[in-house]
């Protein structure tokens, strides 16, 4: 089974701002965590690129993705799903050669056919970001959480989004990389209590 992996954890010596205990010392880690994590995403492309990325994660750490995110970006124009879905073998061996991206085979073609369903959702229900969120009934579960070992790798909430999604057809979608995606797209808050972003939510 998939693990959430999560960086050495290292103190910033420079902000004495309390974050949650996964965050390490990089400032585009710290960014990431200040600035994206845990903040309600709901722009249907933006939610399909990250749940492209929370897959290549799969037995790797966020950390190595998130330095790796302008080149997937670059690789795979922009994450526009109407471009992917036009791939062919000869592209496929293209970003195979590409060391800017995680290159495995399984994965990248998961992409391909990931962009085909996001297609068919966004055509049966309206939007991508609508049937995500209907999952949560479009409103953010905020978990009151004071350690990170107390946080789950997985929910029933999550579990219910990874077999629908693999039902539609969707590949590198189980349930503990459904949760790790819902953590960083904000339909679930799960900021530990001393970190400062759970201030005013």
């Amino acid at each position: 089974m998939f693990e959430r992996s999560w960086p050495d954890v290292t103190v910033n010596p420079t902000d004495a701002l309390t974050r949650c205990a996964w965050v390490n010392a990089d400032p585009l880690y710290i960014a990431y965590h200040d600035e994206e994590w845990g903040r309600p995403l709901r722009d249907d492309r933006k939610l399909f690129e990250l749940l492209m990325l929370e897959g290549m994660q799969a037995g790797l750490s966020w950390y190595t993705i998130l330095k790796k995110r302008e080149s997937f970006r670059e690789a795979f124009d922009g994450f526009d799903p109407m471009k992917i879905v036009e791939y062919g073998p000869d592209k496929v061996e293209e970003l195979l050669q590409n060391p800017g991206i995680i290159r495995n085979r399984l994965k990248v073609q998961g992409v391909i056919t990931n962009a085909r369903v996001y297609l068919d959702i966004v055509k049966e229900h309206g939007g991508f970001a609508d049937y995500l969120w209907s999952f949560v009934d479009g409103t953010p579960v905020v978990n009151q959480w004071e350690r990170i070992d107390q946080v789950p790798a997985s929910t029933p909430l999550s579990d219910a989004m990874s077999k629908a999604l693999k039902k539609k057809g969707m590949k590198f979608v189980g349930t503990t990389i459904i949760y790790a995606f819902m953590q960083a797209s904000g339909m679930v808050n799960d900021h530990t209590l001393n970190c400062f972003c759970r201030s005013g939510n």
